[in-house]
């Protein structure tokens, strides 16, 4: 459906009913697929015909909507993941082995901040963190020349920084290198990376994508224009033969427009099982399904937050790229020109004790760990989601101690704004 508008990708993408199927993407409950011979299953497991033997590695569920989801972004191929920590995971993994290099932005969700500079530094992968601010030659000292990946978020978890797409990829390009942009808050109705040069794009679908908190997962997307091929030296999980299925190059056989992703699913979801499940691709699909018309009303529900909090005397600053004045104002005018998301992060002049304060009366807007659904939520991330990070780090990402993210859902926004102010009062 390459050729259809955002909102019927959003409805229709993916799955085509044929004449007396299932008009809803059928669940296939099955971990398992019978055929009749064993070459049938064998051809299967050659990678010489298409088909499912192990929901492990693939089910049809997950693949209606991963196409979907591909088809979102404008992508040639995709997959499902168990969470977005996984597919963040799979993504870099899939190309960076123990002795190669990263290159990140600072300004990244805790969680994957955590994952890239604590856990996959044990596998002997280290990583250089550069802020999303940094001057292109800033960002050229960083590569090194075992650098692998560029990864950064679209809109930051929680600092909301905006990432200039283009000078990011426009400098992994220039080494060789593809980059990877996490684009969770933003979604594809409001940014498509693809269309400003990065290669590789994954999802938390448990955010925006589903909506309504009811399924936990994750995607990864490749644009199939990065030629791995022409860096081969670089990359040779995909351009040599693969000992552990039968002599495969990846990047000979799928082409760069499938090499990536067929990789990913043979070989890593075959040995780390992070496969999200059938039910909660289902679920994610019907999310996808109004996905076009609840990021409009989230957009709507952030900017008249913001507005509010700017001028409120309690509060010492704002962090939204929707208001004129903000330090990403201009950049995102350039890649999000329809709104960015719902999240709005702010601090309390009085730091952390009113940041405590502030919460507890809150009535409407619920404490939660979650962010980006239909429901209004609220968090302070030094003592959650990024409390593993020292006071340095969390300036480093733009998460300072008093720091509060409000996740502005679908609600009236009169009511979220009359909550908002009623816990301010208290402090």
């Amino acid at each position: 459906m390459r050729n259809y508008k955002m909102n019927t990708k959003c409805v229709q993408a993916g799955y085509r009913p044929g004449n007396g199927e299932p008009r809803q993407v059928p669940i296939i409950q099955s971990t398992t697929f019978k055929y009749d011979t064993s070459e049938d299953m064998g051809k299967l497991f050659d990678l010489e015909a298409t088909g499912y033997f192990y929901t492990r590695l693939q089910n049809p569920t997950n693949d209606y909507v991963a196409a979907k989801i591909a088809d979102m972004e404008g992508g040639t191929a995709a997959m499902l993941t168990s969470s977005g920590q996984a597919a963040n995971f799979f993504a870099l993994f899939n190309i960076c082995n123990c002795g190669d290099h990263i290159v990140a932005s600072s300004s990244i969700y805790g969680g994957t901040f955590n994952l890239i500079s604590v856990t996959m530094a044990k596998m002997g992968i280290t990583t250089t963190f550069v802020s999303p601010d940094c001057t292109e030659e800033e960002l050229n000292d960083a590569f090194q020349p075992n650098t692998k990946a560029v990864f950064g978020e679209t809109i930051a978890n929680p600092a909301l920084t905006v990432l200039d797409i283009e000078k990011f990829a426009k400098a992994a390009h220039g080494h060789g290198v593809p980059l990877i942009v996490d684009n969770t808050f933003a979604t594809p109705i409001n940014c498509r990376p693809f269309e400003w040069g990065a290669d590789i794009v994954t999802h938390s679908t448990t955010k925006y994508m589903d909506g309504h908190g009811a399924a936990v997962g994750g995607a990864i997307v490749d644009s199939g224009n990065f030629d791995w091929m022409a860096h081969a030296d670089k990359f040779p999980g995909l351009c040599t033969p693969d000992d552990s299925y039968h002599g495969i190059t990846y990047a000979e056989k799928f082409g760069k427009e499938g090499a990536f992703i067929n990789k990913c699913t043979a070989q890593l979801m075959r040995d780390f099982g992070s496969v999200q499940s059938p039910q909660h691709a289902f679920i994610l699909n019907l999310g996808l399904e109004s996905l076009h018309v609840r990021m409009p009303r989230h957009c709507e529900n952030g900017q008249a937050v913001a507005e509010f909090l700017q001028n409120h005397p309690k509060v010492a600053y704002v962090n939204y790229c929707g208001l004129p004045g903000d330090k990403y104002y201009e950049v995102a005018q350039k890649y999000l020109p329809n709104g960015s998301c719902g999240v709005v992060s702010f601090g309390l002049k009085d730091g952390r004790e009113a940041a405590e304060i502030f919460m507890k009366n809150l009535k409407l807007a619920a404490i939660e760990t979650h962010v980006a659904d239909a429901r209004t939520c609220c968090l302070n991330p030094a003592t959650s989601t990024h409390r593993q990070m020292n006071d340095e780090q969390l300036k480093e990402a733009g998460v300072p101690a008093e720091l509060i993210r409000i996740s502005c859902g679908i609600e009236d926004k009169e009511d979220l704004i009359f909550d908002i102010s009623q816990a301010l009062d208290f402090i």
